[in-house]
């Protein structure tokens, strides 16, 4: 598309039509009809405040838990850059950190500050996003240690999140898509570096050994179903894994086009090297169907898709 309006006046970049594929972890989908790059949080608030209300606007990161469809993203695309990747020990032994900053990055600064943020060091990603899907590994979640995050609105206000602002629940915020994270003050415990950094060690080996971590993937696909209680209402008890249905249902390996369910770790939907958007994600939604028909249950998405479906033929 074309964009008919003025652009806004801003000290980042903008650019129309930039092909997003490039930035995608899974090196998919179409381009932003513009993308903004922003040089500070005074230049996203005038940014958002001088867009016409009627133009969306999705921020978006290191697209680690992003498929990107193969039509692209009609509006605005925010991408933080090296101005949203600050880390700073605060008085009151809590830390700042910026939205853009990696976690892993993150976790390894943490640690050597005697901060035990070891959870965070296996997940791909910034901060931003860690934030807006609850983010977690091994029993620990970004829940657990948020304190506030700064952010800024579609209306371009600049705004403090407090816990109960964020509906955390299990791989999940209730965020509105078109809110900016900017930075987030995060009270981890405190802890020796040396056992910190062991543990991370720990965590990567036994990443290493379980997932497909050479392959181009976001991580789990899918949901770990929740469990039900005693009365037959779902509850928040995760111990049925998504891998697990999905293995029973004779889907490891699965493949469509160039997308495939990881032969080392069923829940993880790769790029073989040539597929589409639409591959992954028709594979994905063939997965849930067949894995309903077999055992009755509902995979819920963990990536999320966005943009808009190709109207070429596949």
């Amino acid at each position: 598309m074309t964009w008919k309006d003025p652009l806004p006046k801003v000290a980042g970049t903008i650019r129309l039509n930039r092909p997003l594929a490039d930035l995608s972890w899974l090196r998919v989908g179409g381009a932003a009809e513009m993308f903004f790059q922003p040089a500070h949080m005074a230049d996203i608030a005038a940014f958002m405040a001088a867009l016409p209300p009627e133009v969306p606007v999705l921020p978006i990161g290191l697209c680690s838990n992003l498929i990107i469809r193969d039509g692209g993203i009609r509006g605005a695309v925010i991408r933080l850059g090296k101005g949203f990747n600050g880390f700073e020990e605060m008085a009151n032994g809590c830390i700042r950190v910026g939205a853009g900053a990696l976690d892993g990055q993150v976790a390894k600064q943490a640690a050597l500050a005697g901060f035990d943020l070891a959870f965070l060091r296996t997940i791909p990603g910034a901060i931003g996003g860690a934030i807006r899907m609850n983010a977690g590994c091994y029993g620990s979640y970004l829940a657990d240690v948020f304190v506030s995050a700064t952010a800024v609105t579609r209306a371009g206000k600049v705004v403090t999140l407090k816990p109960h602002d964020m509906g955390f629940a299990y791989r999940h915020s209730d965020l509105p898509d078109d809110l900016v994270i900017v930075q987030a003050v995060l009270n981890p415990a405190a802890g020796d570096p040396a056992m910190i950094e062991d543990k991370m060690a720990a965590a990567l080996e036994r990443r290493a050994a379980t997932q497909p971590v050479t392959e181009r993937s976001c991580g789990s696909t899918f949901r770990n179903p929740a469990g039900f209680s005693s009365t037959g209402k779902a509850d928040d008890v995760h111990d049925l894994k998504a891998w697990k249905v999905i293995d029973d249902a004779g889907l490891r390996g699965a493949r469509l086009g160039g997308a495939q369910m990881s032969e080392k770790h069923p829940n993880f939907l790769i790029n073989t090297g040539n597929a589409t958007a639409a591959d992954l994600e028709d594979l994905g939604e063939e997965v849930r169907k067949k894995v309903f028909q077999h055992s009755g249950i509902t995979l819920e998405w963990e990536i999320r898709r966005v943009g808009e479906r190709s109207n070429q033929p596949e």
